[in-house]
């Protein structure tokens, strides 16, 4: 049983565009669904919800459309009892509201000419719209959506995907992406970064979603970090030789550039500590997306992520001229990214760093979260089809054996982020699921598989059908029932 709950006004051209076309064309419609067609049998322990953000442009673009630029909306597939039902939802930032009123694009986005805008100013207090389309965590019982380039973070109800709205302890300078919520005490860590000195700002929210700590981290200028970590004691964050080019900042132009003669920069700091705190390790240059996990052993700090070898590719020559920059920047499989560790001494201020699994581009990978701040031995990563932003697969690498398992989702088939779900009264790290949207572009038709983590080659233990097919996009989260009731 499947119902159209809404279908929002929209004014979207036909086009060429790369990321408008295909697995990535949006949707505007908005469905409750239960009692779908299934092909297994969904596992009767699964008890809570697998939420996938997407990006979902309502009107043509101002400026040259880039994906990023997307209005968030909110997939959701909720499991209880060997039963799911599916429902997604817009994301209503302020940007979506006013657009809707307008019945246009307000905001020029992230490849437009900034000189050519209506708005001044930098990131999503700028020129760029805080679609809050990039991220998606549960904290405090609800769901809460964030945007890359610091947007203002929108709390959403988990049982109906309705927008509460802005987040009360929202900086002046937003919320990057990535906070990270610590299972074991419930705490959010964030950072935000902008244009203006100190350049950067870490804080700390506690599980009664209220602002605890709020510190600047004093860096050389506007950087582009995207991710953190943690472990029970210290976060984790960075200063990477890629950023915005000082001489296109003078004329307003915002032009990513990457500097390989520069180190990358990790600053460790203690979770309630103070600037002065903080201690910087240097390390080998790159550019990194996303982590892993990281923990303490002995004195050291051992941080795991996606090194990449190529952090500005060259434009690649699949898609028409006007697109290929563009393309080049999301085509993360160009990255070259790999398995990589970090260790930083924090008695000698020593950096030790070590590749894993050079030869496996992966990224957007999870662990289960139990481990999260400890150390763990299986690590979940995304493949790429290569020249795009699709996932066409998924590694389970074995840190400690070196053992892998490869699962490919098929041809013209494109996942999702696949979250680790531990199994109730599971018996061992790997003891438990993997969960992803899948939409097969042979079909037309999107489907939620859950895998057997303990062996994801043996392919879904369940699929089940979705009333549409749902666009690509970023980050996906898994919350137990017991989180939503917090």
């Amino acid at each position: 049983m499947e119902r159209l709950v809404r279908r929002v006004p929209a004014t979207l051209s036909a086009s060429d565009h790369p990321y408008l076309n295909g697995a990535w064309t949006p949707n505007v419609d908005e469905y409750d669904a239960e009692d779908m067609e299934v092909i297994g049998e969904i596992p009767a322990d699964l008890d809570g919800i697998y939420v996938r953000n997407t990006e979902n442009p309502v009107h043509d673009a101002i400026g040259k459309y880039h994906p990023f630029d997307g209005d968030g909306m909110l997939h959701m597939m909720k499991f209880s009892g060997g039963k799911a039902s599916y429902k997604n939802r817009f994301i209503r930032t302020r940007g979506f509201e006013a657009e809707q009123e307008a019945g246009r694009s307000l905001w020029i986005g992230f490849t437009g000419n900034p000189q050519k805008s209506e708005r001044n100013g930098w990131g999503a207090h700028g020129y760029i719209k805080d679609s809050s389309s990039t991220d998606v965590i549960v904290h405090a019982g609800s769901i809460l959506s964030t945007f890359w380039q610091c947007g203002e973070g929108y709390r959403l109800d988990a049982e109906n995907l309705d927008t509460l709205g802005i987040e009360g302890w929202t900086p002046i300078d937003g919320i990057s992406a990535h906070p990270k919520v610590d299972p074991q005490t419930g705490e959010l860590l964030f950072f935000n970064y902008s244009l203006h000195a100190p350049y950067m700002h870490y804080g700390v929210v506690g599980a009664d979603n209220k602002l605890k700590h709020y510190i600047p981290v004093e860096l050389p200028g506007g950087r582009l970090p995207h991710d953190m970590a943690f472990t029970p004691n210290y976060s984790i964050l960075n200063d990477f030789p890629l950023f915005w080019a000082p001489e296109a900042l003078q004329n307003n132009f915002y032009v990513p550039v990457y500097k390989p003669e520069l180190k990358s920069r990790f600053a460790v700091i203690p979770r309630y500590g103070q600037p002065e705190d903080i201690k910087w390790f240097e390390a080998d240059p790159t550019y990194v997306l996303h982590y892993t996990n990281c923990y303490e052993e002995g004195d050291e700090i051992v941080l795991e992520g996606y090194f990449q070898n190529a952090p500005w590719p060259e434009p690649i020559d699949t898609v028409p001229p006007q697109y290929r920059i563009m393309a080049a920047g999301l085509d993360y499989h160009s990255f070259k990214p790999h398995l990589h560790r970090w260790r930083f001494n924090l008695k000698t201020g020593e950096t030790k760093e070590e590749p894993l699994y050079q030869d496996h581009y992966v990224e957007f990978g999870t662990i289960n979260p139990q481990y999260l701040g400890r150390k763990n031995r299986y690590a979940y990563s995304a493949t790429a089809e290569p020249g795009w932003f699709l996932f066409n697969g998924l590694i389970k690498h074995d840190l400690e054996t070196g053992g892998v398992q490869k699962l490919h989702f098929g041809d013209q088939r494109f996942g999702s982020e696949a979250p680790f779900i531990p199994r109730k009264g599971a018996t061992g790290e790997d003891d438990g699921y993997l969960v992803s949207f899948i939409s097969d572009m042979n079909t037309d038709r999107s489907e939620c598989v859950v895998l057997d983590a303990k062996d994801i080659e043996k392919g879904p233990l369940c699929r089940i059908f979705l009333p549409h097919r749902i666009c690509s996009g970023t980050h996906a989260v898994w919350a137990n029932a017991d989180e939503l009731s917090a």
